[in-house]
């Protein structure tokens, strides 16, 4: 049963609220770029990445910014929307490139730690007919062993470090299409 008065849209997305003096609190300051290309503060986007992270993964997000100072000109209030969505889509973009980067240094990471293994084994049972003993076998083991430990980083790509980051990319694309309201002022 839905509540009454309430439309649908809004009631199946998550919201994010944000109470401001002005729009320019939510950009970076510092930033030269065109308004539309703008940073947002960074205490801003922690706020809002933050709660959005909270939120479940299958919801829509809407994000209602609360001014003292209200944005009545709709192209402002276009502007600061595309502002928002241009970038989080940057963000996801970013976050994107790092996951092809990091599976480039697995994929690297992983050739190089089966030469390796491969050159230890090789050498632990190049000596097998040379030495025999306590030391020789201490030897051929550490070396097998030293091999499997270089393939650690490769593994760690592959089967954790890689998904965090794709979580921050989908995280960072449902932000670039979040809906964008301005709540009207108290009076």
């Amino acid at each position: 049963m839905k509540p009454e008065n309430v439309p649908t849209e809004v009631s199946s997305r998550e919201t994010i609220k944000i109470r401001l003096k002005s729009i320019s609190q939510l950009f970076n300051s510092l930033d030269p770029s065109p308004f539309i290309e703008k940073d947002l503060d960074a205490d801003a986007e922690q706020f809002i990445e933050g709660w959005a992270a909270e939120m479940t993964r299958a919801s829509r997000l809407r994000l209602v910014l609360h001014l003292e100072a209200p944005v009545t000109d709709p192209s402002e209030r276009a502007s600061v929307t595309e502002a928002i969505h241009n970038f989080f889509a940057y963000k996801a973009d970013q976050t994107r490139l790092e996951l092809r980067r990091l599976w480039a240094v697995g994929r690297l990471s992983m050739l190089i730690g089966l030469l390796f293994v491969a050159a230890c084994i090789a050498a632990a049972q190049a000596i097998a007919p040379l030495w025999h003993g306590t030391v020789a076998e201490i030897v051929k083991q550490s070396l097998v062993i030293v091999g499997w430990v270089a393939m650690w980083r490769p593994l760690e790509i592959f089967l954790y470090d890689w998904w965090p980051i794709a979580g921050r990319a989908r995280l960072h694309t449902r932000l670039s299409a979040m809906k964008i309201e301005f709540a009207e002022p108290r009076s």
